[in-house]
């Protein structure tokens, strides 16, 4: 299956759950991208202890556009 992800927001726990969820279809097999647009590409300041975004970016294995 091919899956497209598109982050438009720079809050830190909507793009954690989100690149969870890419890399949960990476690991299943899938073809997955994400895309990073308006605020989205803020995710590198977007994190907390709590949600570590760039813990989930740098799992993640398929196109990452930004």
């Amino acid at each position: 299956m091919k899956a497209l992800f598109i982050i438009s927001t720079n809050e830190g726990e909507t793009i954690y759950n989100a690149m969870r969820l890419a890399n949960v279809g990476v690991q299943k097999g899938d073809e997955v991208s994400v895309f990073m647009l308006g605020k989205g590409v803020l995710f590198e300041q977007a994190g907390t202890e709590q949600f570590n975004v760039m813990e989930q970016v740098n799992l993640f294995e398929g196109d990452f556009y930004v």
